[in-house]
Protein backbone atom coordinates (compact mmCIF):
# COMPACT_ATOMS: atom_id res chain seq x y z
CA UNK A 1 0.00 0.00 0.00
CA UNK A 2 2.67 2.45 -0.99
CA UNK A 3 0.66 4.26 -3.04
CA UNK A 4 -2.09 5.01 -0.25
CA UNK A 5 -0.28 8.05 0.48
CA UNK A 6 -0.10 10.13 -2.42
CA UNK A 7 -4.04 8.64 -2.67
CA UNK A 8 -4.33 10.58 0.80
CA UNK A 9 -3.11 13.58 -0.91
CA UNK A 10 -5.07 13.75 -3.71
CA UNK A 11 -8.30 13.32 -1.54
CA UNK A 12 -7.25 16.19 0.66
CA UNK A 13 -6.90 18.28 -2.36
CA UNK A 14 -10.39 17.20 -3.76
CA UNK A 15 -12.33 17.81 -0.34
CA UNK A 16 -10.57 21.37 0.08
CA UNK A 17 -11.50 22.77 -3.68
CA UNK A 18 -15.16 21.39 -3.77
CA UNK A 19 -16.13 21.77 0.27
CA UNK A 20 -13.97 25.01 1.32
CA UNK A 21 -13.38 23.44 5.04
CA UNK A 22 -10.60 24.49 7.02
CA UNK A 23 -7.46 22.50 6.03
CA UNK A 24 -7.21 20.83 9.94
CA UNK A 25 -10.48 19.33 9.37
CA UNK A 26 -9.63 17.77 5.80
CA UNK A 27 -6.27 16.58 6.99
CA UNK A 28 -7.74 14.87 10.17
CA UNK A 29 -10.96 13.39 7.85
CA UNK A 30 -8.95 11.78 5.38
CA UNK A 31 -6.37 10.88 8.06
CA UNK A 32 -8.80 9.09 9.76
CA UNK A 33 -10.36 7.49 7.23
CA UNK A 34 -7.49 6.07 5.79
CA UNK A 35 -6.16 4.78 8.73
CA UNK A 36 -9.65 2.83 9.51
CA UNK A 37 -9.10 1.37 5.44
CA UNK A 38 -5.53 0.52 6.20
CA UNK A 39 -6.43 -1.06 9.62
CA UNK A 40 -9.01 -2.83 7.91
CA UNK A 41 -7.03 -4.00 4.64
CA UNK A 42 -3.64 -5.39 6.80
CA UNK A 43 -1.69 -2.30 5.83
CA UNK A 44 -0.87 -0.66 9.07
CA UNK A 45 -0.40 -1.99 12.38
CA UNK A 46 -2.08 -0.60 15.44
CA UNK A 47 1.21 0.05 17.97
CA UNK A 48 2.05 2.65 15.29
CA UNK A 49 -1.15 4.64 15.38
CA UNK A 50 0.00 4.52 19.49
CA UNK A 51 2.86 6.44 18.93
CA UNK A 52 0.68 9.14 17.74
CA UNK A 53 0.15 11.17 21.15
CA UNK A 54 3.72 10.76 22.51
CA UNK A 55 4.67 12.30 18.85
CA UNK A 56 2.48 14.89 19.02
CA UNK A 57 3.05 15.77 22.42
CA UNK A 58 7.43 15.80 21.61
CA UNK A 59 6.46 17.92 18.77
CA UNK A 60 4.26 20.30 20.92
CA UNK A 61 7.26 20.64 23.47
CA UNK A 62 9.14 22.49 20.84
CA UNK A 63 10.06 26.27 22.68
CA UNK A 64 10.47 27.84 18.56
CA UNK A 65 6.18 27.44 18.69
CA UNK A 66 6.18 29.94 21.49
CA UNK A 67 6.55 32.63 18.42
CA UNK A 68 3.27 31.37 16.84
CA UNK A 69 0.78 33.40 19.12
CA UNK A 70 3.19 36.05 19.44
CA UNK A 71 3.19 36.29 15.21
CA UNK A 72 -0.77 36.04 15.61
CA UNK A 73 -1.20 38.95 18.45
CA UNK A 74 0.93 41.03 16.18
CA UNK A 75 -0.93 40.68 13.04
CA UNK A 76 -4.03 41.25 15.26
CA UNK A 77 -2.55 44.60 16.64
CA UNK A 78 -1.41 45.83 12.93
CA UNK A 79 -4.67 45.36 11.58
CA UNK A 80 -6.67 47.49 14.44
CA UNK A 81 -4.08 49.99 15.18
CA UNK A 82 -3.53 53.10 12.79
CA UNK A 83 0.40 52.08 12.62
CA UNK A 84 0.36 51.17 9.06
CA UNK A 85 -1.82 54.26 7.87
CA UNK A 86 1.10 56.65 9.43
CA UNK A 87 3.47 54.90 7.79
CA UNK A 88 1.97 55.03 4.28
CA UNK A 89 1.20 58.84 5.03
CA UNK A 90 4.80 59.36 6.05
CA UNK A 91 5.96 57.29 2.91
CA UNK A 92 3.86 59.01 0.22
CA UNK A 93 5.44 62.53 1.56
CA UNK A 94 8.86 61.42 1.19
CA UNK A 95 8.31 60.83 -2.35
CA UNK A 96 6.65 64.33 -2.92
CA UNK A 97 4.73 64.93 -5.76
CA UNK A 98 6.65 62.03 -7.35
CA UNK A 99 3.99 59.90 -9.13
CA UNK A 100 5.33 56.72 -8.11
CA UNK A 101 5.30 57.48 -4.27
CA UNK A 102 2.17 55.73 -3.48
CA UNK A 103 3.50 52.42 -5.05
CA UNK A 104 7.09 52.56 -3.58
CA UNK A 105 4.98 53.86 0.04
CA UNK A 106 3.32 50.55 -0.48
CA UNK A 107 5.82 48.22 -0.98
CA UNK A 108 7.89 49.86 1.64
CA UNK A 109 5.01 49.20 4.17
CA UNK A 110 4.96 45.52 2.98
CA UNK A 111 8.72 45.22 3.40
CA UNK A 112 8.64 46.63 7.19
CA UNK A 113 5.23 45.14 8.50
CA UNK A 114 4.24 41.79 6.37
CA UNK A 115 7.37 40.00 8.29
CA UNK A 116 5.27 40.89 11.83
CA UNK A 117 1.80 40.05 10.08
CA UNK A 118 1.91 36.22 10.58
CA UNK A 119 0.45 35.37 7.76
CA UNK A 120 0.05 36.30 3.75
CA UNK A 121 -3.73 36.33 4.60
CA UNK A 122 -3.13 39.27 7.56
CA UNK A 123 -1.17 41.15 5.58
CA UNK A 124 -3.74 41.31 2.96
CA UNK A 125 -6.41 42.41 5.34
CA UNK A 126 -4.59 44.93 6.91
CA UNK A 127 -3.48 46.40 3.36
CA UNK A 128 -6.48 46.34 2.06
CA UNK A 129 -8.17 48.45 4.70
CA UNK A 130 -5.98 51.03 5.26
CA UNK A 131 -3.75 51.58 2.03
CA UNK A 132 -5.85 50.10 -0.80
CA UNK A 133 -8.85 53.54 -0.16
CA UNK A 134 -5.78 55.55 -0.61
CA UNK A 135 -4.42 54.25 -3.24
CA UNK A 136 -7.63 54.62 -5.12
CA UNK A 137 -7.70 58.26 -3.99
CA UNK A 138 -4.50 59.15 -5.53
CA UNK A 139 -5.62 57.88 -8.96
CA UNK A 140 -3.72 54.63 -8.75
CA UNK A 141 -5.89 52.05 -10.95
CA UNK A 142 -7.81 49.42 -9.42
CA UNK A 143 -5.96 46.64 -10.98
CA UNK A 144 -2.31 48.50 -10.18
CA UNK A 145 -3.74 48.69 -6.63
CA UNK A 146 -4.46 45.43 -6.04
CA UNK A 147 -1.26 44.18 -7.95
CA UNK A 148 0.84 46.17 -5.17
CA UNK A 149 -0.82 44.81 -2.28
CA UNK A 150 -1.05 41.18 -3.20
CA UNK A 151 3.15 41.83 -3.92
CA UNK A 152 3.58 43.79 -0.55
CA UNK A 153 1.85 41.01 1.41
CA UNK A 154 3.99 38.44 0.50
CA UNK A 155 6.58 39.97 1.39
CA UNK A 156 6.39 38.43 4.44
CA UNK A 157 7.00 35.30 2.81
CA UNK A 158 10.89 36.10 2.23
CA UNK A 159 11.61 38.87 4.45
CA UNK A 160 12.83 37.71 8.23
CA UNK A 161 11.47 37.33 11.03
CA UNK A 162 8.58 36.14 9.63
CA UNK A 163 6.18 33.35 11.30
CA UNK A 164 6.52 31.24 7.38
CA UNK A 165 10.32 31.21 7.59
CA UNK A 166 10.49 30.47 11.42
CA UNK A 167 8.30 27.50 11.16
CA UNK A 168 9.61 26.02 8.03
CA UNK A 169 13.22 27.12 9.60
CA UNK A 170 12.15 24.52 12.44
CA UNK A 171 10.29 21.54 9.75
CA UNK A 172 13.63 22.19 7.34
CA UNK A 173 15.43 21.14 10.49
CA UNK A 174 13.71 18.36 11.23
CA UNK A 175 14.18 16.90 7.57
CA UNK A 176 17.79 17.45 7.53
CA UNK A 177 18.64 15.65 10.44
CA UNK A 178 16.38 12.58 8.56
CA UNK A 179 18.40 13.13 5.13
CA UNK A 180 21.73 12.99 7.38
CA UNK A 181 20.58 9.70 8.95
CA UNK A 182 20.08 8.24 6.08
CA UNK A 183 23.56 9.30 4.50
CA UNK A 184 25.29 9.32 7.00
CA UNK A 185 27.03 12.34 5.87
CA UNK A 186 29.16 14.39 8.89
CA UNK A 187 27.03 18.10 8.80
CA UNK A 188 26.25 20.55 10.69
CA UNK A 189 22.29 20.22 10.93
CA UNK A 190 20.50 23.81 9.20
CA UNK A 191 18.88 25.90 11.77
CA UNK A 192 16.49 28.74 11.87
CA UNK A 193 19.33 31.55 11.92
CA UNK A 194 20.44 29.81 8.81
CA UNK A 195 17.35 30.04 6.63
CA UNK A 196 16.90 33.37 8.17
CA UNK A 197 20.89 34.46 6.75
CA UNK A 198 20.45 32.44 3.40
CA UNK A 199 16.78 34.66 2.64
CA UNK A 200 18.06 37.85 3.06
CA UNK A 201 19.76 38.58 0.17
CA UNK A 202 17.45 37.06 -1.95
CA UNK A 203 14.65 38.87 -0.52
CA UNK A 204 16.76 42.42 -0.80
CA UNK A 205 17.17 41.26 -4.08
CA UNK A 206 13.38 40.80 -5.11
CA UNK A 207 12.29 44.28 -2.90
CA UNK A 208 15.20 45.91 -5.10
CA UNK A 209 13.44 45.04 -8.11
CA UNK A 210 10.18 45.57 -7.13
CA UNK A 211 10.78 48.65 -6.15
CA UNK A 212 11.86 49.53 -9.84
CA UNK A 213 9.33 48.26 -11.26
CA UNK A 214 6.73 50.18 -8.86
CA UNK A 215 8.90 53.38 -10.02
CA UNK A 216 9.20 52.82 -13.66
CA UNK A 217 5.62 51.95 -13.96
CA UNK A 218 4.05 54.85 -11.51
CA UNK A 219 6.39 57.49 -13.38
CA UNK A 220 4.04 56.71 -16.07
CA UNK A 221 1.21 58.40 -14.21
CA UNK A 222 0.10 61.86 -14.23
CA UNK A 223 1.93 63.90 -11.32
CA UNK A 224 0.02 64.43 -8.12
CA UNK A 225 0.59 67.15 -5.99
CA UNK A 226 1.34 66.38 -2.18
CA UNK A 227 -1.12 65.33 0.13
CA UNK A 228 -2.19 66.04 3.46
CA UNK A 229 0.96 66.45 5.48
CA UNK A 230 1.55 64.40 8.09
CA UNK A 231 1.73 65.61 11.38
CA UNK A 232 4.70 65.70 13.85
CA UNK A 233 3.82 62.66 15.88
CA UNK A 234 2.62 61.01 12.72
CA UNK A 235 6.76 61.82 11.71
CA UNK A 236 8.18 60.37 15.23
CA UNK A 237 6.25 57.39 15.05
CA UNK A 238 7.23 56.48 11.59
CA UNK A 239 10.56 57.09 12.42
CA UNK A 240 10.77 54.85 16.03
CA UNK A 241 8.42 52.03 14.33
CA UNK A 242 10.59 52.11 10.90
CA UNK A 243 14.07 51.72 13.22
CA UNK A 244 12.46 49.74 15.45
CA UNK A 245 11.54 46.50 12.90
CA UNK A 246 15.08 47.15 10.95
CA UNK A 247 16.39 46.74 14.34
CA UNK A 248 14.29 43.63 14.93
CA UNK A 249 15.83 42.26 11.70
CA UNK A 250 18.99 43.13 11.61
CA UNK A 251 19.34 41.19 15.33
CA UNK A 252 17.50 37.92 14.44
CA UNK A 253 19.77 37.47 10.90
CA UNK A 254 22.81 38.59 13.31
CA UNK A 255 21.81 35.90 15.98
CA UNK A 256 21.72 38.79 18.84
CA UNK A 257 18.28 37.33 19.70
CA UNK A 258 16.20 34.39 18.74
CA UNK A 259 12.70 34.91 16.62
CA UNK A 260 10.68 34.37 19.40
CA UNK A 261 12.13 36.87 21.56
CA UNK A 262 11.87 39.34 18.20
CA UNK A 263 7.99 38.29 18.29
CA UNK A 264 7.67 39.08 21.80
CA UNK A 265 9.74 42.34 21.36
CA UNK A 266 7.13 43.29 18.63
CA UNK A 267 3.98 42.38 20.27
CA UNK A 268 5.17 44.57 23.37
CA UNK A 269 5.65 47.53 20.89
CA UNK A 270 2.52 47.32 19.54
CA UNK A 271 0.90 47.22 22.82
CA UNK A 272 2.31 50.00 24.25
CA UNK A 273 1.37 51.65 20.87
CA UNK A 274 -2.09 50.72 20.84
CA UNK A 275 -2.34 52.05 24.70
CA UNK A 276 -0.54 55.15 24.04
CA UNK A 277 -2.27 55.98 21.49
CA UNK A 278 -5.79 55.23 22.11
CA UNK A 279 -6.20 52.30 19.36
CA UNK A 280 -6.63 49.81 22.31
CA UNK A 281 -9.96 51.37 24.27
CA UNK A 282 -13.12 49.86 25.00
CA UNK A 283 -13.37 46.41 23.60
CA UNK A 284 -10.65 46.76 20.95
CA UNK A 285 -8.47 45.03 22.96
CA UNK A 286 -11.02 42.19 24.18
CA UNK A 287 -11.20 41.65 20.17
CA UNK A 288 -7.63 41.59 19.66
CA UNK A 289 -7.33 38.69 22.52
CA UNK A 290 -9.83 36.86 20.88
CA UNK A 291 -8.86 37.32 17.61
CA UNK A 292 -5.48 35.82 18.53
CA UNK A 293 -6.79 32.78 20.52
CA UNK A 294 -9.20 32.08 17.61
CA UNK A 295 -6.44 31.84 14.54
CA UNK A 296 -3.29 30.31 17.20
CA UNK A 297 -6.26 27.54 18.04
CA UNK A 298 -6.89 26.85 14.15
CA UNK A 299 -2.82 26.60 13.97
CA UNK A 300 -2.43 24.74 16.59
CA UNK A 301 -5.08 22.41 15.40
CA UNK A 302 -3.39 22.26 12.07
CA UNK A 303 0.12 21.37 13.53
CA UNK A 304 -2.15 18.24 15.13
CA UNK A 305 -3.57 16.92 11.75
CA UNK A 306 -0.57 17.53 9.87
CA UNK A 307 1.95 15.77 12.13
CA UNK A 308 -1.51 12.67 12.45
CA UNK A 309 -1.56 12.86 8.65
CA UNK A 310 2.37 12.83 8.29
CA UNK A 311 2.69 9.89 10.25
CA UNK A 312 -0.12 7.74 8.99
CA UNK A 313 2.12 8.48 5.47
CA UNK A 314 5.34 7.13 6.29
CA UNK A 315 3.28 4.34 8.10
CA UNK A 316 1.76 3.32 4.39
CA UNK A 317 5.59 3.58 3.28
CA UNK A 318 4.67 6.11 0.75
CA UNK A 319 8.10 8.03 1.35
CA UNK A 320 9.98 4.98 0.58
CA UNK A 321 7.86 5.29 -3.21
CA UNK A 322 8.58 9.12 -3.27
CA UNK A 323 12.00 8.61 -2.35
CA UNK A 324 12.11 6.48 -5.21
CA UNK A 325 10.68 8.64 -7.60
CA UNK A 326 12.68 11.75 -6.91
CA UNK A 327 15.83 9.52 -7.22
CA UNK A 328 14.64 8.87 -10.97
CA UNK A 329 14.91 12.93 -11.27
CA UNK A 330 17.93 13.54 -13.55
CA UNK A 331 20.56 16.38 -12.50
CA UNK A 332 21.53 15.58 -9.44
CA UNK A 333 21.19 18.80 -6.59
CA UNK A 334 19.76 21.06 -9.23
CA UNK A 335 17.36 17.99 -10.71
CA UNK A 336 16.20 18.02 -6.73
CA UNK A 337 15.81 21.27 -6.26
CA UNK A 338 13.69 21.90 -9.44
CA UNK A 339 11.51 18.97 -7.64
CA UNK A 340 11.08 21.30 -4.59
CA UNK A 341 10.05 24.13 -6.63
CA UNK A 342 7.80 22.71 -9.12
CA UNK A 343 5.89 20.71 -6.02
CA UNK A 344 5.93 23.62 -3.85
CA UNK A 345 4.30 25.34 -6.57
CA UNK A 346 1.55 22.94 -7.14
CA UNK A 347 0.74 22.82 -3.42
CA UNK A 348 0.19 26.70 -3.34
CA UNK A 349 -2.69 26.16 -5.61
CA UNK A 350 -4.62 24.67 -2.81
CA UNK A 351 -2.38 24.66 -0.01
CA UNK A 352 -1.29 28.15 2.37
CA UNK A 353 1.46 28.63 3.32
CA UNK A 354 1.01 27.20 7.14
CA UNK A 355 -0.06 24.11 5.61
CA UNK A 356 2.59 23.58 2.62
CA UNK A 357 5.11 23.89 6.10
CA UNK A 358 3.27 21.18 8.09
CA UNK A 359 2.32 18.90 5.44
CA UNK A 360 4.67 19.25 2.56
CA UNK A 361 8.08 20.13 3.79
CA UNK A 362 7.96 16.88 6.15
CA UNK A 363 7.19 14.89 3.24
CA UNK A 364 9.43 16.22 0.51
CA UNK A 365 12.45 17.43 2.11
CA UNK A 366 14.44 14.87 3.69
CA UNK A 367 14.59 12.49 0.02
CA UNK A 368 15.11 15.86 -1.43
CA UNK A 369 17.81 16.69 1.24
CA UNK A 370 19.54 13.12 0.59
CA UNK A 371 20.71 14.41 -3.11
CA UNK A 372 21.04 17.93 -2.50
CA UNK A 373 22.85 18.16 1.22
CA UNK A 374 22.62 22.29 1.22
CA UNK A 375 19.41 22.62 2.98
CA UNK A 376 20.01 26.60 3.19
CA UNK A 377 19.66 26.46 -0.42
CA UNK A 378 16.82 24.56 -1.06
CA UNK A 379 14.71 26.39 1.94
CA UNK A 380 15.56 29.78 0.32
CA UNK A 381 13.95 27.84 -3.20
CA UNK A 382 11.24 26.97 -1.49
CA UNK A 383 10.41 30.29 0.22
CA UNK A 384 10.63 32.40 -3.62
CA UNK A 385 8.67 29.43 -5.25
CA UNK A 386 6.25 29.79 -2.77
CA UNK A 387 5.53 33.44 -2.95
CA UNK A 388 5.72 33.04 -6.51
CA UNK A 389 2.86 30.65 -6.99
CA UNK A 390 0.93 32.91 -4.55
CA UNK A 391 0.92 35.69 -6.74
CA UNK A 392 -0.42 33.59 -10.01
CA UNK A 393 -3.87 34.28 -11.02
CA UNK A 394 -6.37 33.74 -10.53
CA UNK A 395 -5.86 31.03 -8.03
CA UNK A 396 -2.94 32.68 -6.08
CA UNK A 397 -3.65 32.64 -2.59
CA UNK A 398 -2.64 36.46 -2.63
CA UNK A 399 -4.65 37.23 -5.53
CA UNK A 400 -7.92 35.22 -4.40
CA UNK A 401 -7.81 37.07 -1.14
CA UNK A 402 -6.66 40.50 -2.77
CA UNK A 403 -9.89 39.95 -4.87
CA UNK A 404 -12.29 39.36 -2.07
CA UNK A 405 -10.65 41.88 0.59
CA UNK A 406 -10.52 45.15 -1.72
CA UNK A 407 -13.30 47.55 -1.74
CA UNK A 408 -13.13 48.50 -5.36
CA UNK A 409 -12.95 45.23 -7.51
CA UNK A 410 -11.16 44.43 -10.65
CA UNK A 411 -11.15 41.89 -13.16
CA UNK A 412 -8.54 38.61 -13.90
CA UNK A 413 -6.87 40.09 -17.01
CA UNK A 414 -6.17 43.96 -16.01
CA UNK A 415 -4.94 42.27 -12.85
CA UNK A 416 -2.57 39.08 -14.31
CA UNK A 417 -1.20 42.27 -16.60
CA UNK A 418 -0.37 44.35 -13.31
CA UNK A 419 1.33 41.42 -12.13
CA UNK A 420 3.27 40.52 -14.78
CA UNK A 421 6.41 42.44 -14.07
CA UNK A 422 6.57 41.64 -10.69
CA UNK A 423 6.22 37.81 -11.75
CA UNK A 424 9.39 37.97 -13.88
CA UNK A 425 11.51 39.81 -11.19
CA UNK A 426 10.16 36.79 -8.58
CA UNK A 427 11.12 34.72 -11.87
CA UNK A 428 14.26 36.50 -12.41
CA UNK A 429 15.42 36.07 -8.74
CA UNK A 430 14.59 32.57 -8.56
CA UNK A 431 16.87 31.26 -11.88
CA UNK A 432 19.73 33.38 -10.31
CA UNK A 433 19.56 31.81 -7.11
CA UNK A 434 18.93 28.01 -9.06
CA UNK A 435 21.97 29.05 -11.28
CA UNK A 436 24.18 30.55 -8.26
CA UNK A 437 23.73 28.51 -4.65
CA UNK A 438 26.12 30.99 -3.22
CA UNK A 439 23.65 33.80 -3.29
CA UNK A 440 22.08 31.71 -0.06
CA UNK A 441 25.56 32.18 1.42
CA UNK A 442 26.42 35.49 1.07
CA UNK A 443 25.43 36.38 5.07
CA UNK A 444 26.68 33.99 7.30
CA UNK A 445 28.43 34.10 10.54
CA UNK A 446 32.28 33.72 11.02
CA UNK A 447 33.45 30.26 11.72
CA UNK A 448 36.73 28.88 12.15
CA UNK A 449 39.17 28.36 9.28
CA UNK A 450 41.03 25.55 10.05
CA UNK A 451 39.33 22.35 8.30
CA UNK A 452 37.21 19.75 10.46
CA UNK A 453 38.95 16.58 10.95
CA UNK A 454 37.32 13.84 9.53
CA UNK A 455 37.09 10.04 11.92
CA UNK A 456 36.88 6.96 10.44
CA UNK A 457 34.61 4.89 12.92
CA UNK A 458 37.28 3.37 15.15
CA UNK A 459 38.65 6.35 15.99
CA UNK A 460 35.30 7.74 16.32
CA UNK A 461 34.54 5.09 18.82
CA UNK A 462 38.01 5.59 20.64
CA UNK A 463 37.30 9.32 21.35
CA UNK A 464 33.77 8.39 22.50
CA UNK A 465 35.27 6.19 24.83
CA UNK A 466 37.58 8.19 25.93
CA UNK A 467 35.22 10.73 27.16
CA UNK A 468 32.89 8.33 28.70
CA UNK A 469 35.86 6.57 30.89
CA UNK A 470 35.71 7.56 34.51
CA UNK A 471 38.77 9.00 36.78
CA UNK A 472 40.16 6.26 38.68
CA UNK A 473 40.17 7.01 41.89
CA UNK A 474 43.17 7.70 44.11
CA UNK A 475 44.22 5.62 46.74
CA UNK A 476 44.91 7.27 50.56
Amino acid sequence: MESAGLWMLLAVAVVLLATGLPAYAVLMGVSVLFALVGLALGGLEWGLLTALPSRIIGLLENDLLQALPLYVLMGSLLNRLPLADRLFRCGVALGGKSSAAPSLATLGLGALLAPMNGSVGASVAMLSRSVAPKLDARGVPAAESTALVCVASTLGVVIPPSLVLILLGDAMMRAHTEATNVTKAMVRIVNTQDIFRGALVPAAMFLALCLMVAWLIGRRAPTRGPGERPRLEEWATAIIAALFVVGLLAGVAAGYFYAVEAAAMGGTALLLFGWLSGGLRAGAFRAVLRDTMAVSGALFALFVAATTFTLLFRAFGSDRLLDHWISLVPGGATGAAIAVLVAFALSAFVLDAFEIVFVIVPIVMPPVLTRAPDAVWISVLALLALQASFLVPPTGYAVMMARSAMATKTALRPLASALAPYLGVQLVVLALVVALPQLAHLVEPARPAEPVQQLDDDAARKRFNDMLKLPVPTQE
